[in-house]
């Protein structure tokens, strides 16, 4: 029974191929341990998505090869890159899988024949079906991603992914209600339908299905599982996804939507596919109808050449649109994309200068947010207990992350609770018993 270490890095997708190794880890009598723990086997499934990502897949390589009698076993997008950087940094035998073929990743990490090197990489570009990796259960989770889609076909400019993931592939629709049932068998309450490019779904195959028919029939077949969309592209928000946000009870409000830049003129050299004006309408548009529902965006500062007026235009349209939350990054240079061969690059204090006011809005926009939410009663899935407050968190449909007291038996289930106050930039609440026992949930 051999001892299994996996770490992980990066988006929802590295997080659901992760908990497949683990789901196939456990189905041979292998025992899963903390990544921090003595094993026989470490995993590292990598990210190189930003340079501090990509730092960080070093960091943990060499962490996992400091215990010279383990396998050492390196997948994603890191490992699918910079396969020779990670062969420098091994003096022992290692297994570097690249993304096309993660499927074979446990059968060579538990293989008994140990060599020098087992490298199964392949020209990810040359994939044409998505990979076929089951999953169990997500340890430690409340929440469970279903991956129905891999790779990008957008090439915008700043970005390595469909260098490292490939072309658009989608799960056939019975792989993905498969998976989904055996969610629901296992007891998970909510499942995140993720991808690289969601909304790319279903348009490499011959089914005639799309994320909208899909979302769609997965509220409809599990009717007691909470739906919520992991991100979408500008151009993928319709009037077909509102329709379904608002005519299906189990579909949560929350629409992460990335916009990179709020500049006409850097979005252009983004090879992003819409304009500020395009953007601004369909945000208002998820708004009007959907009041409550949580809009998040993507913001890229500090785009190559990007000036002070762009970086101006980004933080008014922002300031103006009635968004939720940012997620706020730096631009970070990736060798083999075009952004990286401007010479226009900015400086490092310039690009932090960016940020930090595009996250001081980050700050304002989510207070201004939960004011919107408080006194309200909300349907949270509780997920944990915080260990220094005692408190029980969870979040609403709309995302919020309510904190609130609660026994044990609240855990893992979606209870009524009414948003009290805000202390620390933090909600606070607590659980309305008498909607519990009108619907028969006090037990």
């Amino acid at each position: 029974m051999k001892r299994i270490a996996i770490t992980t890095l990066g988006c929802k997708v590295n997080q659901f191929e992760s908990a497949a190794f683990a789901s196939a880890f456990a189905e041979r009598g292998c025992t899963l341990v903390p990544f921090h723990s003595e094993a026989e086997v470490y995993v590292i499934n990598t990210c190189t998505v930003t340079s501090r990502a990509g730092q960080q897949s070093r960091q943990l390589v060499r962490r996992a090869l400091q215990h010279p009698g383990a396998r050492v076993v390196v997948t994603g997008c890191y490992a699918q890159m910079a396969p020779e950087t990670v062969l420098d940094m091994a003096e022992q035998p290692v297994v570097i899988v690249g993304n096309g073929n993660k499927h074979l990743l446990v059968d060579a990490a538990l293989s008994e024949r140990q060599s020098d090197l087992v490298m199964l990489m392949g020209q990810i570009r040359r994939k044409t079906e998505i990979l076929d990796l089951p999953v169990r259960r997500f340890p430690g989770r409340t929440r469970a991603w279903l991956r129905i889609q891999d790779g990008c076909d957008n090439f915008c400019s700043y970005c390595i992914v469909p260098f490292t993931r490939g072309r658009s592939r989608s799960l056939p629709l019975a792989g993905v209600l498969r998976q989904a049932g055996v969610f629901a068998a296992e007891g998970y309450r909510e499942l995140v339908v993720t991808g690289i490019n969601v909304g790319k779904y279903g348009l490499d195959l011959a089914e005639g299905e799309t994320i909208y028919s899909l979302l769609d029939r997965l509220c409809a077949e599990f009717p007691d599982i909470r739906l919520r969309l992991s991100s979408i592209e500008p151009t993928e928000v319709n009037d077909r996804l509102l329709d379904i946000a608002r005519g299906r009870a189990n579909f949560m409000p929350h629409f992460h939507i990335p916009l990179q830049s709020g500049d006409d003129q850097v979005l252009t050299r983004m090879n992003r596919r819409y304009g500020r004006t395009e953007f601004a309408a369909m945000i208002r548009r998820v708004h009007a109808a959907l009041p409550d529902a949580a809009i998040g965006c993507d913001v890229l500062a500090g785009f190559p050449g990007e000036t002070d007026q762009e970086a101006d235009n980004t933080l008014q349209l922002l300031t103006d649109l009635p968004v939720s939350y940012l997620h706020v990054f730096p631009y970070s240079r990736r060798p083999g994309t075009l952004a990286a061969a401007s010479p226009h690059q900015l400086p490092g204090p310039v690009k932090e200068a960016r940020v930090s006011r595009l996250r001081t809005l980050d700050t304002a926009k989510r207070l201004a947010f939960q004011e919107r939410q408080q006194g309200r009663v909300h349907r949270v899935l509780v997920e944990r207990r915080d260990r220094k407050s005692g408190l029980l968190q969870g979040f609403s449909e709309n995302y919020l992350p309510l904190r609130f007291p609660g026994g044990p038996d609240r855990l893992h289930r979606v209870v009524p609770v009414r948003f009290d106050e805000v202390r620390d930039g933090q909600p606070f609440g607590c659980i309305v018993e008498e909607l519990l026992e009108e619907k028969g949930e006090s037990r």
